[in-house]
């Protein structure tokens, strides 16, 4: 791009500079817009909005999102803009109902699986619960809190279910043992154990299915979750934001507040909203040790789409603690909208069969189609098979393969069923770990970076997890604008714990609203 161009296109200062069109930068600049800011601009790398809340489509038109997203929300503000920017109502969103279940031991457990090991094997069953009774007397004289996200498992559940899930599953998330973890983020995300349901759901043989806050979730009927986030920035003013490879950013200058592009340019702002990792933030500016104590995981996103009727019913998503399987997590993306999937009468080659084989020559078929999204963590603790890979005939190795090969070694697929559609995509920051060390360096690189003009807000630009999912992310963006401008609490970054316990009501998407309590 000419000199020229980049000097039409981006002003060489700006008020308030965002960086990122994920949830928690479109969330920022909704705001500044909401407040009828005209100095702002959001610029992001991709060539759309969405982040890593984006979806990609294969050739053959299966969509898949980045990791198994839904829609359910701790905020009205949220609500109200997702229904201004997608619509209201069933013309535009799926409304359904979780139906969870964990793989182990060759079966399906309801979610979750503390509350259901009446599903195992007898002599699992009484494993776990002496183990939920050893936990009970023994966490009742335990002295202070737990030491980390280990400790913490073995007080609540005990040993049964930490040695035949926690442990497991939690390593194939997270990519790094429950020992290296805390346990303050946990609030609302792990499920704890009622000993007295334990027993009497063992007792009964019953299911106890239908804990935490998704329990009933909404999908857009059209797009995969990326479509929310496009239509989001469509509600911003079109000359405000910039797309594309030139527009991300190789440096920044704390001191005079300038920010480096790809394209060339700079352009200095007085204050800048950044969902760039926190870490990357922190060596740019010369403070690597802060930055060696947040770790992180990459995930590995692979799609199947395979032609037939489903045969997995209701179910939504699926977790898989044991070792039969490289992913963690498997969602039926099929099941969240048709249109997930190509319309029946596409006609699409078979790329192989479920047990591998390939069938080269085959002629298209018509469907109908449905598809399997797995999760497949990364770190230098749990290195993944990054051999190259071949969709389209030929040979297919590496983790694609072996997902396939663990759909069916878990009974996902068949070995007969024709797998038309093959997707991988990993994401070098996928999961930020809560790490031991993650708190300490925040509550000094935070406040460090605020003093220089930058807000570091989002899932990774402060790092917290348990405020990860979109409707924080987008609140986070939302408060750090109304604290830009006019020093207002920021309640998502600060209290976590606050925010995930009740409906937050405060702030609404309306301008009258802010009229009302900001004259």
């Amino acid at each position: 791009m000419c000199p020229a161009v980049r000097t039409a296109e981006l002003p060489e200062k700006v008020g308030v500079l965002v960086v990122g069109a994920g949830p928690t930068g479109l969330g920022a600049a909704t705001r500044l817009h909401q407040h009828g800011l005209q100095d702002w601009l959001l610029i992001d790398k991709a060539d759309e909005a969405g982040g890593l809340a984006c979806t990609d489509e294969t050739p053959e038109g299966f969509l898949f999102d980045m990791g198994g997203h839904v829609i359910f929300s701790h905020y009205q503000y949220f609500d109200e803009l997702l229904d201004t920017a997608v619509g209201s109502g069933p013309d535009f969103w799926n409304t359904l109902q979780r139906v969870s279940y964990v793989w182990i031991k060759d079966r399906w457990v309801a979610y979750p699986f503390q509350n259901n090991i009446s599903a195992l094997p007898q002599e699992d069953q009484i494993r776990c619960l002496v183990g939920v009774a050893e936990a009970k007397v023994a966490n009742a004289v335990a002295q202070g809190k737990p030491k980390d996200f280990d400790e913490w498992i073995l007080r609540v559940m005990g040993s049964g279910i930490a040695d035949l899930f926690m442990r497991p599953y939690n390593f194939k998330v997270w990519a790094y043992p429950t020992t290296a973890m805390q346990c303050e983020w946990l609030g609302e995300r792990v499920a704890t154990v009622d000993a007295t349901r334990a027993i009497t759901s063992v007792i009964q043989g019953k299911e106890d299915a239908g804990w935490g806050p998704n329990a009933v979730f909404r999908f857009p009927l059209e797009g995969g979750t990326g479509a929310i986030w496009k239509a989001v920035a469509r509600l911003l003013p079109k000359d405000k934001q910039k797309y594309g490879e030139g527009y991300e950013i190789v440096s920044l200058d704390k001191d005079a507040k300038v920010a480096t592009l790809t394209n060339g340019q700079s352009i200095q702002y007085d204050a800048l909203i950044s969902t760039i990792p926190l870490d990357i933030t922190l060596r740019w500016l010369g403070q690597p040790k802060w930055a060696d104590t947040l770790s992180h995981s990459s995930s590995h996103i692979i799609g199947i789409g395979i032609r037939g009727a489903c045969p997995h019913g209701l179910k939504c998503w699926l977790y898989f603690p044991e070792d039969n399987c490289p992913f963690y997590r498997t969602t039926v993306f099929s099941h969240y909208a048709p249109k997930n999937c190509p319309a029946p009468n596409a006609r699409l080659p078979t790329l192989c069969l479920g047990d591998g084989t390939e069938t080269p020559g085959e002629q298209p078929q018509e469907g109908p189609y449905w598809s399997l999204m797995f999760e497949v963590s990364e770190s230098e603790l749990k290195p993944v098979n990054n051999a190259t890979e071949s969709f389209a005939g030929g040979s297919w190795a590496g983790v694609v393969r072996e997902c396939v090969e663990g759909a069916l070694a878990t009974k996902l697929i068949s070995a007969e069923d024709q797998i038309v559609s093959l997707y991988h995509r990993r994401l070098e920051h996928g999961y930020p770990t809560p790490s031991l060390a993650r708190d300490g360096a925040l509550e000094q690189a935070l406040p460090w970076l605020r003093t220089a003009g930058i807000w570091s807000r989002g899932r990774f630009g402060s790092y917290k997890y348990e405020v990860g999912n979109q409707d924080h992310s987008l609140m986070l963006g939302v408060e750090a604008a109304d604290n830009v401008l006019f020093g207002s609490k920021e309640l998502t970054l600060t209290h976590p714990n606050i925010v995930n316990t009740k409906k937050n009501t405060e702030l609404t998407y309306s301008a009258q609203t802010f009229l009302a309590t900001h004259t």
